[in-house]
């Protein structure tokens, strides 16, 4: 017998022990440390194939719809769970 395989999905890594997994921009992102930097969470974000850049504003979701602009240099405490959303910065000055 032969399975078939739909070749336009990957299989989900198992979390391993130690990494918690975020989303950035409704996409898996695997981190290994629970504080980190803005830039941290989307440099970790691109290299997992998240299409944003580092020139990106990145937000937390803090639920209720409330959202917090997190800089490059502000650090934030992950969860399993924890969600960003990372957008154009819209320079109109």
């Amino acid at each position: 017998m032969t399975s078939a395989v739909d070749e336009g999905s990957k299989p989900e890594a198992p979390v391993l022990r130690g990494e918690i997994e975020i989303s950035v921009n409704f996409k898996p992102v695997r981190m290994h440390e629970r504080k980190v930097t803005g830039l941290q969470v989307k440099e970790a974000a691109i290299a997992q194939g998240v299409n944003i850049r580092v020139d990106f504003v990145l937000f937390e979701d803090k639920g209720n719809g409330q959202r917090k602009v997190v800089g490059d240099t502000d650090e934030v405490h992950l969860h399993p769970g924890s969600k960003f959303e990372a957008i154009p910065h819209d320079d109109n000055s």
